[in-house]
């Protein structure tokens, strides 16, 4: 049920009629009418801009257009009055039925607010893909819930979701933990080691370096790159994935797919990618200008082999290849693109660190040349996490060298803290991580204050057992008997669930997932506090079950639907706070 998308249709059946009776001309474009909460509650239920966006294509004042569609929305028994407001707005109140149906099918309804948005699009969401040099630190764990409750929602929103990492190990880094192994497997031996040029200091290779030794003795002792470099490189990549494997699951990030960079090189894919682009007249040979500032690692004053990105919106062509005929970091890019591209997939949302800002032109406009403009990709930056602790910047740790792990941050809060404040801002701004404040019971930390909404109605529901009343069957209480103001309003508020999640889905924005759950927490703690001064509000009254289960059907409906938000954002549920 989608009492907007309904009322909506509504809207629109009542416009076709006025067109069909000649008082719209014929031809109009109803795509832009919208039925949403209006920005004052006390201006009704909901509100349309049908009249302001038609008056003129119509050629016709948006107030006579207002006037005949409320004429017509009145005939309705879900439309207790239609009020035209200003220049043309159309104020709607919905009869106390249609807050019973949303109640009842929040009750019974195991998808209520899902979507059918999706149409079942293959769609690939991609994010992490941190360089497997170590474990993830709290820069990768905004992105790693970012991008998780992102395909939560997507797949919530009726799409066919693949999760996916793309392993950085094709690269110069891997040669460099391989070293930073090597020094640990000559530690494991007894060794003194220094670590230079680079290497990684991180306490968590002390463990990689002892199974090294363990696989192959002392093989590689006082041995030259030549023997070792290969193995090592592969047996340590392999170790820090499954360390990044490991912290992914402690956060409760699964991956469909891990999608190795070096699986591109040697097999022929990278040049298949920039044949297609050859073949489409998107490459050639030439000399860019030096850009502006610093210059990029991939930069040369000298002729070499350049895509064609400006055609697709980009600010410069770019350089795939190098005059010596390496290729350069971007053509791995292309190529991995390239396969997604060739798996089928309908949108392709990459979910990048701030740091990647200057890739996102590149990379829109190498897919939408490999695609012929047919794949959309979405490029979402996250911006930097700041920890404080007693309001001051704060570092938890350091065995991983020079930066924070994951882990330190879940075993300090948990998952289901560290997840739901992560998603309290949107990705491209700066979050600060208060340990303070996350920890804090009040209302002003919004993790406590949806989950002690949860937990309340979790004891409600107990003590209503305990008093012998019946709540089995909610779903056929009688609502009528939960029909105070403050008690609509929350069932308003349950009504704007599946709107939400299409609007969240449209624009890629879990966080409106995590505010949504606050504005309907506070209208269930808002409700109970003013039990405590008007007894008829609240949730027990032990003289009256009828109006006992009435109101536990609501607030159990509020339940359900915090239940849905919360699994969206890979939060469970509290059923009691200790």
């Amino acid at each position: 049920m989608n009492l907007f998308a309904d009322i909506r249709a509504l809207v629109i059946d009542c416009l076709t009629d006025l067109t069909a009776e000649g008082v719209l001309p014929a031809g109009l474009a109803f795509d832009n009418v919208a039925v949403e909460p209006p920005r004052d509650a006390t201006h009704g239920d909901m509100a349309t801009n049908a009249a302001m966006v038609l008056a003129k294509p119509a050629g016709a004042k948006p107030r006579d257009i207002a006037d005949a569609l409320a004429a017509k929305l009145a005939n309705d028994d879900r439309i207790v009055s239609a009020d035209v407001a200003g220049p043309g707005f159309l104020n709607l109140r919905l009869a106390g039925d249609v807050w019973a149906g949303v109640v009842r099918s929040a009750l019974t309804d195991a998808d209520f607010g899902k979507s059918a948005l999706g149409a079942n699009k293959k769609i690939n969401v991609e994010y992490v893909s941190a360089n497997p040099t170590g474990p993830l630190h709290v820069g990768h764990t905004r992105g790693a819930v970012f991008g998780d409750a992102l395909a939560s929602l997507l797949d919530y929103a009726g799409y066919d979701v693949t999760r996916e990492y793309y392993i950085n190990d094709g690269g110069a880094q891997v040669d460099v933990l391989a070293r930073s192994v090597y020094l640990r497997y000559l530690e494991a031996h007894g060794q003194e080691v220094t670590f230079e040029d680079g290497t990684y200091p991180g306490d968590y290779l002390i463990a990689a370096g002892e199974a090294l030794k363990a696989k192959v003795g002392d093989a590689y002792v006082g041995k030259g790159e030549d023997v070792w470099l290969a193995d090592v490189r592969e047996f340590g990549t392999e170790a820090m994935m499954d360390m990044i494997r490991d912290d992914l699951a402690s956060i409760g990030v699964k991956m469909d797919v891990f999608y190795s960079e070096k699986s591109l090189y040697g097999t022929g894919r990278i040049e298949a990618a920039i044949d297609d682009l050859k073949g489409k007249g998107l490459i050639y040979r030439g000399t860019l200008e030096p850009p502006k500032g610093k210059l990029p690692e991939d930069w040369e004053a000298r002729e070499q082999t350049l895509f064609k990105s400006t055609e697709f919106g980009d600010d410069v062509d770019r350089p795939i290849q190098k005059s010596d005929g390496a290729w350069t970091y971007f053509a791995p890019d292309i190529a991995y693109h390239f396969d997604k591209v060739s798996r089928g997939f309908d949108e392709l949302i990459d979910v990048f660190g701030a740091d990647h800002g200057g890739y996102v032109k590149r990379m829109k406009a190498a897919v939408a040349a490999l695609s012929g403009n047919s794949v959309p990709l979405d490029i979402k930056l996250t911006q930097l996490v700041k920890l404080f602790k007693n309001g001051e910047p704060f570092k938890m740790s350091k065995r991983a060298g020079t930066f924070i792990m994951l882990r330190d941050l879940v075993e300090q809060v948990g998952s289901d803290v560290t997840r739901f404040h992560m998603l309290t801002r949107k990705n491209d701004a700066p979050l600060d991580f208060d340990f303070d404040k996350v920890t804090e019971q009040s209302k002003d930390n919004p993790v406590f204050y949806v989950q002690y909404a949860s937990a309340r109605i979790h004891s409600v529901i107990r003590k209503a057992g305990e008093a012998g009343i019946d709540v089995s069957d909610l779903a056929n209480a009688d609502l009528s008997l939960a029909s105070h103001e403050a008690e609509l309003a929350m069932a308003a508020k349950l009504a704007e669930w599946p709107r939400l999640v299409e609007i969240a889905a449209k624009g890629h924005e879990p966080h409106r997932i995590a505010f949504y759950l606050y504005d309907l927490a506070s209208e269930l703690h808002g409700l109970w506090n003013r039990g405590n001064d008007d007894t008829s509000l609240r949730f027990l009254q032990p003289d009256n079950v009828p109006a006992t289960q009435a109101k536990i059907a609501l607030i159990k409906s509020v339940s359900v639907v915090i239940s849905h938000g919360l699994g969206i954002l890979g939060v469970t549920p509290a059923e009691e706070m200790r």
